[in-house]
């Protein structure tokens, strides 16, 4: 990873003052079809913020090689000498975009614009990560459901001009079980794929190979921590977490900026495919493309002969997807791992709580757990180790996330050896569940709290009306049942509250005569539970219907927190009937109350 970050500096400081030349240029021209277009989102970084620090919270892509083409532009630059932005120019064809890939970005962000609205994410903003990444998935070399014709995936990631990742999924996604490659058309390596992955287009598996799938990803991946990618700040992170580039920013921020000044959708397999790479007269490694997911476990690459003339893969098994031919690399067989110093992952030998106050927290239905879980990553002999990925998962039955709405972040340890998961927020949801934190891309003994969230309470619960209520028998009660709950004096908002037809002050279980209520196919029930407050603490209870029989009888509603209440209903003979007599009676009791 160093000697990668160290030659994209490199490369970067000569090359970035070209490429925000070149956006300023595009920014003044018109796209394709640009009538009354938005105005663009930002252009290149540090025209009118400084680019902002990325949270450590992982990285999709691994900082992988991507394409480097600029968009068109009516006055092309001289092309610079590096390969870094190089200004290309095609006409209106790049402003086309394959009609499924299209769909998929623009139904991702009709998701999210449900799922998340705070955060805003513009479709354009898909489309450029998607240009730059693969090309609109190879040009749109996609089947009608959204899956790439052939899997797309980039250079192994050996520390060889790139990062240095050990494999995370035994080989599942990308066919190489010593190194993780980045996959699909947004480009996910499989350790951020195994958290981010959504299902896109409703077939019940989230495959990063699919654009529907990978799309949704992308964008629920770049509206995390609770980013408004309306803002600079957000927007700018949110790119950067995705490649840690200022090239790579500027870049996707000037496609973004192509694409809201108008696109239109082309047939799939027809689109324009990018002729420039970050990695370009870098050697390039790649493992052949046999995914698990997408076919029988794929044979092993034959071992070369000779170093300076490497054997040919062995040919993958029957039915097994083959590589893209236009693929980041060729394949190659696959070298053997690294022998110089371990990674900063492979010294951990377990992690443990960073917290003192223990592995067990409490929270409040729609509170924030007061304790934030902590891990620290620790050698054999208890040395705190830094710089280590840490995940943390939220498992079990639960609507709690962590802030930004994800549940599972991933935190790189600090010089202390710890790694700090973001605030947890718990749900409406009350009950027990677990989060796990484990290290990336290395096997170590992690360590798990257990968290319970409370329901919310209330201490008090009042009738807002002392309108009697009374009812004919086989008829029904005038008016609906109202309370209000409270706590400590204020309203109780999102209370839980069962209402219970009882048998008597002193014997609270539910009556089998008298007054009922109804289920949802019309047959009388005595208890409901499932009811809520509403924002004034207040809950109304459906209509009650009374039986045959004739009497005094109670209902009682209670709330967590010790809140109850009891209501009087009445059942005479003289009493005036306010619905039709013909509701229909419940059946006739074995035993009164």
């Amino acid at each position: 990873m160093a000697a990668h970050k160290g030659r994209r500096l490199r490369k970067g400081a000569a090359t970035t003052a070209a490429a925000a030349l070149a956006v300023a240029a595009l920014s003044a021209s018109q796209a394709p079809g640009a009538t009354g277009a938005p105005e663009p989102l930002q252009t290149s970084a540090g025209h009118s913020a400084p680019v902002p620090e990325v949270s450590a919270d992982g990285n999709a892509t691994g900082n992988s090689p991507y394409y480097t083409d600029l968009p068109p532009l009516n006055s092309p630059l001289p092309s610079p000498s590096s390969t870094i932005g190089t200004p290309v120019s095609r006409g209106e064809g790049e402003a086309g975009i394959p009609a499924t890939v299209l769909d998929a970005y623009q139904k991702a962000e009709a998701e999210l614009r449900a799922a998340k609205p705070g955060c805003n994410l513009p479709w354009q903003l898909l489309a450029a990560i998607g240009k730059v990444e693969s090309g609109q998935a190879r040009g749109g070399r996609v089947t009608a459901d959204g899956t790439t014709i052939s899997p797309i995936i980039g250079p192994q990631l050996d520390g060889n001009g790139f990062a240095l990742i050990k494999d995370t999924d035994h080989g599942a996604y990308d066919g190489n079980s010593s190194y993780d490659q980045a996959i699909g058309p947004m480009q996910f390596i499989p350790s951020t794929w195994a958290w981010a992955g959504r299902d896109g287009n409703g077939d019940g598996k989230a495959d990063p190979n699919n654009v529907y799938d990978a799309a949704l990803a992308a964008g629920h991946y770049l509206c995390r921590n609770g980013w408004d990618l309306s803002t600079e700040r957000d927007l700018h992170r949110a790119i950067l977490s995705y490649n840690n580039s200022t090239d790579y920013l500027n870049l996707v921020l000037s496609w973004v900026d192509y694409y809201r000044k108008g696109t239109h959708s082309v047939p799939d397999g027809s689109g324009r495919v990018p002729s420039h790479r970050s990695d370009d007269g870098l050697p390039r490694t790649s493992m052949p493309a046999t995914p698990g997911a997408a076919g029988p476990k794929p044979s092993k690459p034959a071992k070369p002969s000779k170093p300076s003339k490497p054997a040919k893969p062995a040919n993958p098994p029957k039915g097994s997807p083959s590589p893209d031919p236009g693929t980041p690399g060729s394949p190659s067989p696959e070298p053997a791992p690294p022998t110089g110093t371990p990674t900063p992952s492979d010294t951990v030998d377990h992690l443990v709580s960073a917290d003192l106050d223990g592995t067990e927290l409490t929270a409040t239905a729609g509170d924030a757990f007061d304790r934030r879980i902590g891990a620290r990553a620790v050698t054999k002999d208890g040395k705190s180790v830094a710089k280590v990925r840490v995940r943390f998962t939220i498992s079990g039955d639960t609507d709690a996330t962590f802030t930004g709405g994800e549940r599972v972040a991933t935190i790189a340890t600090d010089a202390k050896g710890v790694a700090l998961a973001p605030q947890l927020l718990a749900g409406e949801e009350a009950g027990t569940f677990k989060v796990t934190s484990v290290v990336v891309g290395h096997t170590a003994q992690g360590v798990g709290y257990t968290a319970t969230v409370t329901p919310r309470p209330a201490d008090k619960l009042v009738r807002t009306s002392d309108t009697a209520l009374t009812c004919a028998p086989g008829g029904e009660f005038a008016g609906q049942v109202q309370v209000k709950a409270t706590y400590k004096g204020a309203p109780a908002a999102k209370v839980g509250a069962t209402a219970t037809l009882i048998k008597s002050a002193a014997n609270p279980t539910a009556n089998i005569v008298g007054p009922y209520f109804k289920d949802a196919n019309g047959q009388p029930v005595r208890t409901l539970t499932g009811l809520t407050t509403d924002a004034n603490g207040v809950v109304t209870l459906p209509k009650l219907y009374a039986d045959l029989f004739s009497g005094t009888y109670l209902l009682r509603v209670t709330t967590p927190g010790g809140g109850s209440v009891t209501v009087e209903l009445k059942v005479s003979a003289t009493a005036s009937a306010s619905a039709s007599p013909s509701a229909s009676p419940s059946p006739s009791p074995s035993a009164g109350s």
